[in-house]
């Protein structure tokens, strides 16, 4: 059964790809009536809660590991038009063919702010959106999220991602002001978290000393 986030905003069933790594996908449903889906679901499991919300016009994926065969399921469901990031159209349209590809920061005419961050994929992007009540929500995908040990860390995988890359993303990052901050994989309890009083600076630089390189950390 899906979760209510916030009166906008809806959390898909957990999916685990392997032990101890959780995601979820979130909907959106802003007063334009053209629901939003960020990163991607597991399974159909939720599809009939998610069509009794409005169904799925857009699905936005923060990158290429959130490609899965249930993008074409969803495509075929709700007729969904797919974004993706540029760098990594290859990857993904192994599974579905997207309508939308971004590589540059902008504002899109559904509302949602696309900012490039590269680094723990060369196409990782994140998401920021004007969520109910005017609050704001910053989908970061794997380029951050806050661990177990309640230390916000950097989506740093060794061989794979970019160090100096992800550092200049998180310092970026730490320069918006969301409230409610929402990481795609996660190990823990949860990926969505409501910052209250937090401001966001701190914890995106908190991220910055996670990645196990000198040269990034002094980015």
């Amino acid at each position: 059964m899906m979760k209510k986030i916030r009166k906008d905003l809806w959390e898909t069933q957990s999916y685990s790809p392997f032990p101890g790594l959780t995601t979820h996908a979130y909907l959106w449903t802003p007063p334009s009536g053209q629901n939003v889906l960020f990163y991607s679901t597991g399974t159909d499991d939720d599809f009939d809660e998610i069509e009794n919300l409005g169904g799925i016009a857009h699905q936005y994926l923060s990158h290429q590991d959130e490609a899965s065969p249930v993008l074409a399921h969803i495509a075929q469901r709700f007729g969904a038009r797919l974004h993706t990031p540029a760098p990594e159209m290859d990857a993904i349209r192994r599974f579905a063919e997207p309508h939308v590809q971004f590589e540059h920061r902008h504002v899109d005419d559904h509302g949602v702010e696309v900012i490039p961050t590269p680094g723990h994929t060369p196409g990782s992007t994140c998401f920021l959106v004007p969520g109910a009540d005017a609050s704001i929500y910053l989908f970061t995908g794997d380029t951050v999220f806050l661990a177990d040990n309640g230390v916000w860390t950097a989506g740093f995988i060794p061989d794979i991602s970019d160090a100096d890359a992800l550092a200049s993303s998180l310092k970026l990052l730490s320069t918006l002001t969301p409230d409610l901050v929402i990481s795609s994989a996660f190990f823990g309890d949860a990926g969505a978290h409501p910052l209250g009083d937090t401001p966001w600076g701190p914890c995106a630089e908190q991220a910055i000393t996670t990645i196990p390189t000198s040269q990034a950390r002094r980015a």
